[in-house]
């Protein structure tokens, strides 16, 4: 394994890096319609039609690989993470039979954020002079998924992973699962639990959307960021009709309701009806809840994994029909300046492709990847075999 990094664009402290890793995998199902009929009739209002697909989540993870390929990967979120500090100082069951309790206490503290509560699992000492650094897991992952990183950043700081609502050991909140509802969700979560300001926001994958669009939203709180394999803000979809399109192609201009701060949904408005939809689903991907390389995980992540795969809240909560409406709004504040954070620092780890990739797709991934940081911005002399470093080119 290797981690590879580079400056990219003219910007200050903007530090770029590559961990070679698999590429992540989506799985979907058909329950959004339900979800949106619900929403319609819970709010008195239409919100607009609910999307065709529900995203289940990432099957493959970015920060888990078996031996010593495990051990680096740790490195490398770890170094980056040290850098990003220095820099920022001084800024297989069926549905309706799976137990609905969880298998294990939770390792943090269930915090009450409006009449639902969020888990949020803290560890490190808490430094006056540094920020903490909060981990945002990618879809359909949640703390456990931090179970090999988080260890080794509390050596240098305070860090802490949390459950978005209705994953792990969190409550269902309210509907519909917008990013702007996780973002205020997660502003709420810290303030309520004490944990101040400012912050290094490290995101994977769909995590990497959301802590963008939270610092966009309170800017004040955050030192840094760290995007990890960030998913793209313009990324393919697969639909029924048109094929293969890009997310702007799926965008309708219908407007993105207002952020909740009450009325969650309760695990008794779940009609019947609905985990029998998905019941042959979630039979399907339970098994495959911790699939290589998760199996590296602790066993107790792995049950979790296990048990939350086959719970109904998880696959509601990983639906979010105003996505594509949603990463249009990271699109246009991403281009509206030459770069995306200002002065604020900025570090992106990608994977890169596999070996067996077309010039062509890699050459695409890493200007998903590029423009991410700046609208401009391109990748400069990195090599598979490149070791951690940082230059101008």
């Amino acid at each position: 394994m290797s981690c590879r990094s580079t400056w990219l664009g003219e910007g200050p402290r903007r530090l770029v890096g590559l961990a070679d890793a698999r590429p992540l995998a989506r799985s979907d199902t058909m329950v959004g319609s339900w979800i949106g009929r619900h929403w319609a009739t819970r709010d008195q209002s239409a919100l607009g039609r609910a999307a065709d697909r529900l995203t289940i989540g990432q099957i493959t993870p970015a920060l888990t690989q078996g031996g010593e390929m495990q051990d680096d990967r740790i490195r490398c979120c770890a170094l980056a993470l040290t850098v990003l500090l220095l820099l920022s100082g001084s800024t297989a069951a069926r549905a309706q039979d799976a137990p609905t309790s969880p298998p294990l206490p939770p390792p943090g503290r269930l915090v009450d954020v409006g009449g639902w509560r969020l888990h949020l699992n803290c560890v490190g000492e808490a430094r006056t002079s540094g920020p903490i650094v909060i981990l945002e897991a990618g879809a359909g992952d949640f703390s456990v998924d931090w179970s090999l990183v988080q260890p080794s950043v509390a050596r240098f700081a305070r860090v802490c992973s949390y459950d978005r609502a209705g994953s792990g050991w969190s409550d269902l909140g309210p509907q519909p699962r917008t990013m702007h509802q996780i973002v205020y969700e997660l502003h709420t979560l810290l303030e309520k639990a004490g944990e101040r300001s400012p912050y290094v926001l490290v995101g994977h994958s769909y995590g990497g959307g959301l802590v963008r669009l939270y610092q966009f939203t309170y800017p004040a709180d955050v030192a840094g960021v760290l995007l990890v394999e960030a998913g793209a803000d313009n990324p393919w979809r697969q639909t029924p009709d048109k094929g293969l399109v890009r997310s702007s192609d799926l965008a309708t201009g219908k407007p993105i309701p207002e952020v909740k701060t009450s009325d969650p949904l309760r695990n008794s408005e779940i009609p019947p009806r609905f985990v029998t939809m998905i019941r042959d689903q979630v039979r399907q991907l339970s098994p495959h809840a911790n699939d290589p390389p998760r199996d590296t995980l602790p066993a107790n992540a792995q049950r979790m994994r296990t048990w939350s795969y086959a719970q109904v809240k998880m696959h509601i909560s990983n639906d979010n029909p105003f996505e594509a409406e949603e990463l249009g709004i990271l699109r246009a504040e991403r281009t509206r300046t030459a770069h995306v954070l200002g002065d604020l620092p900025l570090i992106l780890l990608s994977r890169g492709l596999p070996e067996d990739s077309s010039q062509a797709g890699e050459e695409e991934h890493n200007r998903d990847q590029a423009a991410l940081v700046a609208p401009a911005a391109t990748w400069h002399g990195l090599s598979r075999k490149a070791q951690l470093r940082g230059s101008r080119p």
